[in-house]
């Protein structure tokens, strides 16, 4: 061996013993080195979010986010040590501070529609329900239900009697109010009442659940999707399966958690609901809604703040009390509405039940009251969107936001379907009884009965869904509140008819032409050139015919302050009195050539019916601000224009040159008998319903409106072929159709 190599081989093993000798340091040293120090603070990844948790020690600090080593996003750690990322694409993230340095370990953030946990995440979840009877008082029932992604849902579970005696047929409401609150009784004993175990569960970020809120958020659904899963697997549930109950919140929200098909839902049955959250309620013809709308998103971003509801500190609860952790992180709701002042479709179809329903696959009850003074009465326009569900029903009546569970006509349908759907049992007659105490209870009237009930005795479950499909899913309530033998004003239909779809089929488009001198005719104006103008002046009347409590509208006789358009402040036409009964059911259109010196005017039309004494009763309302004019032509029809409300479509007025206008009229029914006439105005926004007010464009300009050969100007409306009483109903007597008398709009002509 030479001797250079031999002095490389006993280097090597020199440095090889010296190695292992380190190594060997290095291993005892670890042995008895200090632990690490613990995280400085907690990621929770879930779907489309990722929230940091327990940061207080570095609050008021900054974050970035990481996704792949590629920082995407940064923010603040809020007093409560948390920080939200919303919206996030799916993939691999960390979290980084500065000061001191650490990073936290990879998060998996999931898409929207990652598929669910399996199924014994939601079996192996336990919920400990109370009765009325267990004498565990005002906390018995409150429990947690654990999301996919970890985040808890308080939980109020109100069983109808022992479980030991179960299981029961069960539904769950599900929102943002107060369902979980076990001080909150008040539909807990209706379902009790009708045999029914309830659940009720507060959505993320609101009463004692966890996570941050923003109104409608996509990640609801799933929380819902694991909330009805969860309660399915209870041992008191009967069948394992739920269906869904609610009005108004919690019955939009059952939208938005049947879409992700929870196989575990039996069926919905959502309350006095809005269809398109941006036309229907919040921008009805691009005119922001301040009355009702966006008050209620202001109320909710309060109520979900830390403690925001009142009762979540008397829980004694410590997951209660850790869940108000994230509350800082709110976004604000009013400032996103505010924001998006066109439809934006990446922060609006989230919001848009009606792009959606199509995917609800179980049956569907439906009721709703076209003047619904809070979600607006536009809902019927989605009801051919639920092309997947094997039943849909639908009850549709004039009145109130509270007549999809308090009308006489109506309460009953609901129990059946729920009999039906849920419980799998032939409808029985508790129903009888819960109705009127429930109806006596928000609205103050007593001695109320439902209507003459469909007859189920002798039938077995196949025939008595038969008997309850009988004349079509669709129920039209009419003048609600005029019927024979019941209190006037009372949650009570006068008749009801039955039809196969909606839009109904065989309905008659009528079109009534603007003419010369207020008139409003079958017949086209043959005039060269006639026009009549008026002031723009929303400061014309006040912002709302109703000044009461939200509550006492619900009541028999409202005291509403409907007034005469004053003199130069609107237009009006009116039709001769009809010939014949006509009854008018679905959308209208008020297709104006209109022309003003402003680049944009905001409008309002009215629908009213005049009686042959003078007396005249409100029937509906649209709105249009003057650059959403531009149409989406195929979902348009001649008695439905659909407006895009896109800003790339917006386009000021040109000025003193006519453009044609469509604005809708939210739908409605009414009949009108011989001798009656049907009456349009037009003026600026406000003073036609309850509670909606409206920020409009303070122009207080000339708007002037053409109705001659060039400009035919119309209203058109679908008329229905339909059995009614002769008889008018007294003035007055209609629930949420405030009655006046009649005077012809002074306004100047040329």
């Amino acid at each position: 061996m030479p001797r250079r190599l031999s002095v490389v081989r006993a280097l090597v093993a020199l440095l090889a013993v010296a190695a292992l000798a380190l190594a060997t340091q290095t291993l005892g040293q670890s042995a008895t080195a200090a632990p690490l120090p613990p995280p400085l603070f907690q990621v929770r990844a879930g779907n489309t979010q990722l929230e940091v948790l327990a940061a207080t020690s570095i609050e008021g600090q900054s974050l970035t986010l990481l996704r792949s080593g590629v920082a995407v996003a940064g923010g603040t750690v809020d007093s409560q040590g948390s920080l939200v990322w919303r919206k996030l694409e799916p993939g691999s993230y960390t979290v980084r501070s500065t000061s001191p340095a650490y990073e936290s370990a990879p998060a998996e953030v999931l898409a929207f529609d990652a598929a669910p946990p399996a199924q014994s995440f939601y079996a192996g979840q336990t919920l400990t329900p109370g009765w009325d009877g267990d004498g565990g008082g005002a906390g018995s029932g409150f429990d947690f239900v654990e999301t996919r992604d970890g985040t808890t849902l308080s939980a109020n579970v109100r069983l109808p009697g022992p479980a030991a005696d179960g299981p029961y047929p069960t539904v769950v409401e599900y929102s943002g109010y107060d369902p979980s609150n076990p001080g909150n009784t008040s539909f807990a004993r209706i379902f009790n009442s009708l045999g029914y175990a309830y659940v009720g569960v507060n959505i993320r970020g609101t009463g004692c659940s966890g996570g941050s809120f923003l109104p409608f958020e996509p990640v609801q659904s799933l929380d819902g999707y694991d909330a009805i899963e969860t309660v399915a697997a209870q041992p008191w549930v009967e069948f394992n399966k739920v269906g869904m109950v609610g009005i108004s919140y919690p019955g939009i929200e059952q939208l938005y958690v049947s879409r992700t098909q929870p196989p575990h839902l039996s069926a919905i049955s959502p309350l006095s609901v809005l269809d398109d959250s941006y036309r229907g309620t919040l921008w009805p013809g691009g005119i922001l809604n301040t009355g009702f709308a966006e008050s209620w998103a202001s109320q909710r971003a309060t109520d979900a703040q830390p403690y925001g509801e009142g009762w979540e500190a008397g829980m004694n609860s410590t997951q209660c009390d850790d869940n108000q952790l994230v509350r800082l992180q709110n976004p604000d709701p009013v400032a996103l509405i505010e924001d998006n002042t066109f439809y934006n479709p990446a922060y609006y179809q989230q919001i848009d039940p009606s792009r959606f329903v199509g995917k609800i696959n179980v049956p569907v009850y439906l009721a709703g009251a076209w003047q619904d003074e809070q979600t607006g009465g536009h809902f019927p326009d989605f009801l051919d969107e639920f092309t997947s569900s094997p039943h849909v029903y639908a009850t549709l009546t004039n009145g109130s936001h509270t007549e999809s569970l308090v009308s006489m006509g109506s309460f009953g349908r609901l129990a059946d379907f729920l009999s039906l759907y849920v419980a799998r049992r032939v409808p029985n007659g508790l129903k009888a009884f819960v109705a009127p105490f429930v109806a006596s209870t928000v609205t103050g009237i007593q001695g109320l009965q439902l209507t003459k009930q469909p007859d189920y005795s002798g039938l077995d479950l196949s025939q008595a869904k038969k008997l309850y499909d009988k004349g079509g899913p669709i129920r039209v309530q009419f003048e609600e509140g005029a019927a024979a033998g019941s209190p006037s004003g009372s949650p009570v239909p006068r008749f009801t008819r039955t039809f196969s779809s909606w839009p109904v089929r065989g309905g008659t488009t009528a079109r009534y032409y603007l003419q010369p001198h207020g008139r409003l005719g079958t017949g086209t104006s043959s005039a060269r050139s006639s026009a009549r103008s008026f002031s723009a002046d929303p400061s014309a009347l006040p912002a709302t015919d109703y000044h009461g409590s939200s509550s006492a509208i619900w009541g028999a006789h409202p005291a509403y302050d409907w007034q005469q358009l004053p003199k130069g402040k609107g237009l009006g036409w009116i039709t001769a009195p009809v010939k014949k009964q006509t009854t008018f059911l679905g959308t209208g259109s008020l297709d104006v050539w209109a022309k003003t010196p402003a680049s944009d005017v905001d409008l309002e039309a009215t629908v009213s019916l005049v009686k042959p004494n003078g007396r005249e009763v409100y029937v509906q309302s649209g709105w249009l601000r003057a650059s959403h004019r531009a149409l989406a032509v195929k979902r348009s029809s001649p008695t439905l224009p659909v407006h895009t409300d896109l800003r790339a479509d917006a386009a000021p007025m040109p000025a003193d040159h006519y453009r044609k206008l469509r604005i809708e009229i939210f739908p409605f029914a009414q009949v009108f008998r011989p001798g009656d006439r049907l009456r349009i105005t037009l003026d600026a926004p406000g003073g036609a319903r309850p509670l909606w007010a409206f920020d409009t464009l303070d122009t207080g300009q000339q708007v002037t409106v053409a109705n001659d050969a060039r400009h035919p100007s119309s209203l058109a409306l679908t008329t229905v072929s339909v059995h009614a009483p002769a008889s008018r109903p007294r003035c007055g007597s209609l629930r949420s159709q405030p009655c006046r008398t009649y005077g012809p709009t002074g306004t100047r002509s040329r």
